[in-house]
């Protein structure tokens, strides 16, 4: 009787125990979904190129300085890494950035574009600033050019239209693009998981997150609830999504949380690194 009574009032906080557990390790547990791209325009020497993204940080960090994450993104041996935006969400975020950035562009050449949150804090330049100094390249409605073998791949980038009006669309950068460097591949980052929008922009890859995988995900329809505006069930939730003119797009689930206006969570959800390996069709 005596052993049956110990457990009774063992079993409550051993439940609860094991609760915390599984909700800390949907925070911080750290998942990579490989996905395989065919590009038909893709030179051979790119023909294997891996990209790991980040997205939707949040001002998290993954251990000190975050090395864990540092840790995860070097054992997928990137040759590019893609930031696509809401690296802060508060001014006070900013220190973390220094050691993240210069530990990334120590890993692989690493490119930035901003997120909705960064322009509602207003630390958009002191951000880009920062990362420059660090070794990231900053991609403000512009593009860099790669080169293997003498061949070319061009890696875009535009600012989240939470940013100044007036501001050149993606559209508008691939047309710049076709213009100089003709049929030639371009990889675009993006912030907004606006996928039918791009769809039409005639990129032969877009990587974008900002939907948090929707935030909560439900078990065995691996479907997301929320969406940014507060919709249930968004459409592009994560995952890899083709168009019809055979471009494809990426949407990252995110990595951290909104901290403003209040710390949010992930349920069933966890950190998410894609990588993403680009294929000669």
């Amino acid at each position: 009787m005596r052993r049956r009574k110990r457990w009774k009032w063992l079993l409550p906080p051993l439940i609860a125990l094991l609760l915390a557990i599984f909700f800390l390790w949907q925070q911080n547990g750290i998942v990579t979904e490989v996905y395989t791209v065919p590009v038909g325009s893709l030179p051979a020497a790119f023909d294997g190129f891996r990209i790991v993204q980040i997205s939707d940080l949040h001002g998290k960090e993954f251990g000190e300085d975050n090395a864990k994450l540092l840790k995860a993104v070097a054992e997928l041996q990137p040759d590019l890494i893609a930031i696509t935006g809401d690296l802060i969400d508060q001014a006070e975020q900013l220190d973390m950035v220094p050691p993240l950035a210069k530990g990334l562009s120590q890993i692989a050449p690493t490119c930035y574009v901003t997120g909705n949150h960064e322009w509602a804090v207003r630390k958009v330049n002191a951000l880009k600033a920062i990362l420059r100094d660090n070794g990231v390249t900053v991609l403000t409605n512009s593009c860099i050019t790669l080169e293997r073998d003498g061949q070319p791949l061009v890696i875009a980038g535009v600012d989240d239209p939470n940013g100044p009006l007036g501001q050149k669309s993606g559209q508008e950068l691939r047309q710049e693009i076709a213009a100089e460097y003709g049929n030639t591949s371009v990889v675009l980052l993006a912030h907004r998981d606006s996928v039918d929008e791009y769809a039409g922009w005639g990129y032969d890859l877009v990587l974008c997150g900002h939907g948090h995988g929707g935030v909560i995900r439900i078990p065995i329809l691996n479907k997301g609830l929320l969406s940014t505006d507060r919709t249930l069930f968004p459409e592009f939730d994560g995952g890899l999504y083709r168009f019809l003119d055979g471009g494809a797009c990426v949407v990252s689930r995110g990595l951290g949380s909104n901290t403003v206006p209040i710390q949010a969570f992930r349920l069933f959800n966890r950190p998410d690194l894609p990588l993403i390996i680009l294929q000669s069709a």
